[in-house]
This record gives C-alpha cells, sequence and structure tokens, in this order.
C-alpha cells in the first residue's frame, strides 16, 4: 500500500482490517477470513487469520497497515511465461486478425522463426535490459513464481 515504510529487522508489520482468501480447506470456499490480520517479521508471515484471534504479542509495537476491508490474497503463480524475449511480433498478430493462417504468417517470415531471431540478434544487455521492467511490471501485479 502507498506510504508504507520497511520495518526494521525483528520487529512486526501488521496488516488489520484486512479480508483474507488464504486458500484453506473450508466451507467458505477459498478460506475465506473476515476481519482478518496479518503478521510478518523479517519477510516472513507469523500469522494470518481472524483479528481476534491473533496473539496479543503481534500487536505490540507493531508497524500498522489498516486496509480498510480490502482483500488480501496469495501471491499468483504464472505457470507459463517467456520473460525473456526480443523484437515483437506485432505484425503477425495483424495478419492473424486479418484472417492469415499460422502457416501464411510462417511463410511471410513471422512465427516462432522470428522470435528465434530477434533473440539470437540481441545482446545479453539488452536482453536484461528489456527483461527487468517485464519483471518488476510482474511483481507489481502481485506475480511470486
Amino acid at each position: 500500500m502507498a506510504g508504507e515504510s520497511k520495518s526494521r529487522a525483528g520487529e512486526i508489520r501488521l496488516w488489520r482490517n484486512a479480508r483474507l482468501a488464504t486458500m484453506a480447506d473450508s466451507a467458505a470456499g477459498l478460506g475465506i477470513v473476515e476481519d482478518g490480520a496479518i503478521a510478518a517479521r523479517d519477510g516472513l508471515i507469523v500469522y494470518a487469520g481472524p483479528e481476534a484471534d491473533m496473539p496479543a504479542a503481534f500487536s505490540q509495537n507493531a508497524e500498522n497497515v489498516d486496509c480498510e476491508g480490502r482483500w488480501i490474497t496469495p501471491g499468483l503463480i504464472d505457470c507459463h511465461t517467456h520473460l525473456i524475449h526480443a523484437g515483437n511480433r506485432a505484425n503477425e498478430f495483424e495478419m492473424r486478425l486479418a484472417g492469415a493462417t499460422y502457416e501464411e504468417v510462417t511463410r511471410a517470415g513471422g512465427g516462432i522463426v522470428s522470435s528465434v531471431k530477434a533473440l539470437r540478434a540481441a545482446s545479453q544487455q539488452e536482453l536484461v535490459a528489456q527483461s527487468l521492467p517485464r519483471l518488476d511490471a510482474l511483481i507489481a501485479e502481485g506475480l511470486t513464481t
């Protein structure tokens, strides 16, 4: 959330007044916890559940973040992404929108072959420079792995 500061080593950061989707087995579907809280110490979650059940020690001298009833969900997993790539295939996308088959796109020099050529032509520095903003965007959107 905006305006958050980094916790000092050993300090608890506490997110309160949140709705949690824990993905735990429950009759509530996604393991939904209303009026939930999450406590973290040194970047590790030490409690997640109903705020009323949270150990009192976690709230003493904690950095508090009021979630104002917003949702907190587990990080997202992208099972298939191509973070590192070069070039773009916008032209073949337009061809496909116009009705071209993949075979026609390939004959016109597009398809996976064009991706491989662009990747091989790019330097390592170029690939890193292009990939880091993509990585930052994925992290900002909640992707964890």
